[in-house]
């Protein structure tokens, strides 16, 4: 790995500066990569997950890609643009002046995922490429088919000094992280995210850690309840939950708690009339983390929670290995339970109610900061406190997940939900070095202005107007 990082920022610095043709060449390379092989991601995300909707993969893998790396090609010329800046009095007035330009930082390391292990690698790519980067990918060890075709085909598309990848456990990806690289970007779990920034401590390597957390859903009492509920199932049954913005909890005014499990149960139904031979539904990435989820609902129930299982058409799960788990809803659940404490990350929903929307906030204010929050409502003042009191890493307001797929909203957490932000323009910000530029004058402004020694009244009267 090391001689592919050396490699790499060797042609790099031979290659700066990295020209906008260039930029969009790569870009464009990294397009035809996933449009090309589409079918064949979809099989091979399908077979890392034990199956997986082709025309899921379609949207939340393929055309999710496609769509920032072409709004890359379409923007970067704008993004890479020096911006000038004031100067400050008298030095504008006598010709000085000041910009900022944007250069690329060098190689980059991602680290994605299993959950979308294509999108969460090309996505962040559009940055990295729209910036003038070379990349090397770290690819999730649970996904093997996927990570297995990114090898096979980016030799085909890129030279590797612009472009690699690397598979392997855990302790390639410690070795990963540990290399001096010039912007690490890592996608996954919190207590992973920290391990992480502990390797990249000791070469200072900056670090953009989207991670997750406990991202709440409330619906407030002035919310088309049905609408809401249809669109919070919508967002926790895509990729059977596993997905770093799924609706985590469910809060709702307690006086309407049972009109929306019956809506969820509702929306769920209709969604996925069944689902062990559903070709919609998705499946558990592995028996550990089934194993996991099972445990989770398990316990709620050891602990006195209500657990609904939406199994719309009676079907025996018991007796299969498909590692598909139906929607479990999760009533009066305790802060003692497995589901209220750790991220869930799988079709389950925990349901609370609250009194106020006060208790709602405070609800979400006690726990970590989340990677999402969704608010669902009509009242504007309400809606207005929830963004103003509450801190998390994006909001989608009545609706769930749409939010990351804006292209030019910074996505990214905020403390344990993660550090930085990428997509559109924020991204290419992320990986960008601003290099500040100052331009003096002709004058001599140093001896105008008293700042040169031997200092005397002018060094007095410049200091004056500095104090004001």
């Amino acid at each position: 790995m090391r001689d592919i990082l050396d490699r790499q920022r060797a042609a790099f610095m031979a290659e700066l500066p990295v020209s906008i043709a260039v930029r969009k060449d790569r870009l464009t390379r990294a397009v035809a990569l996933v449009k090309d092989n589409a079918t064949r991601f979809c099989d091979a995300l399908s077979e890392d997950f034990g199956h997986r909707s082709p025309q899921q993969s379609m949207i939340t893998d393929i055309a999710a890609s496609v769509s920032p790396l072409k709004h890359a090609i379409a923007k970067v010329d704008g993004w890479a643009k020096r911006e000038k800046k004031p100067v400050m009095f008298p030095l504008g007035l006598l010709g000085a002046k000041a910009w900022v330009e944007y250069q690329p930082k060098g190689v980059v390391g991602i680290i994605s995922p299993w959950n979308f292990p294509v999108n969460l690698v090309m996505s962040p790519l559009a940055g990295v490429f729209a910036a003038g980067n070379r990349a090397m990918v770290k690819t999730s060890e649970f996904t093997p088919a996927t990570a297995a075709l990114f090898e096979e085909l980016a030799p085909k598309y890129f030279d590797p000094t612009e472009l690699a990848f690397i598979s392997g456990g855990p302790d390639v990806g410690k070795a990963f992280a540990s290399l001096p690289f010039d912007h690490l970007l890592f996608t996954g779990a919190t207590a992973i995210g920290r391990h992480i920034l502990h390797a990249a401590a000791d070469n200072l390597t900056p670090v953009t850690l989207e991670l997750g957390g406990k991202s709440p859903a409330i619906v407030g009492r002035s919310a088309n309840l049905a609408q809401a509920t249809e669109r919070v199932a919508m967002g926790k049954m895509l990729n059977a939950g596993q997905i770093c913005i799924a609706p985590d909890y469910l809060m709702v005014a307690a006086e309407q708690e049972a009109a929306a499990v019956d809506g969820i149960v509702r929306a769920a139904t209709a969604m996925y009339p069944s689902l062990l031979a559903n070709p919609d539904y998705t499946a558990i990435i592995n028996d550990r983390h089934f194993e996991r989820l099972t445990a989770a609902i398990d316990d709620a129930r050891a602990k006195g929670a209500e657990v609904i299982s939406v199994n719309p058409a009676n079907e025996d799960f018991g007796a299969s290995n498909a590692r598909k788990l139906p929607l479990h809803i999760i009533r009066n659940p305790t802060d003692d339970m497995i589901v209220m404490q750790e991220e869930i990350f799988g079709p389950v929903l925990p349901v609370r109610k609250y009194d106020s929307i006060d208790g709602a906030i405070a609800e979400v204010n006690r726990r970590d900061r989340p990677l999402a929050l969704y608010y669902f409502g009509e009242d504007d003042a309400e809606r207005r406190r929830v963004l103003d009191t509450t801190i998390s890493g994006g909001v989608s307001l009545n609706d769930t997940i749409f939010h990351v797929s804006m292209e030019e909203l910074p996505f990214g957490g905020v403390g344990p939900s993660g550090m930085g932000a990428y997509h559109g323009e924020p991204g290419f910000r992320t990986f960008s070095h601003a290099k500040s530029v100052f331009k003096q004058s002709k004058l001599n402004v140093a001896k105008l202005g008293g700042l040169m020694p031997p200092y005397g009244p002018k060094t007095d009267a410049a200091v004056k107007r500095q104090l004001g």
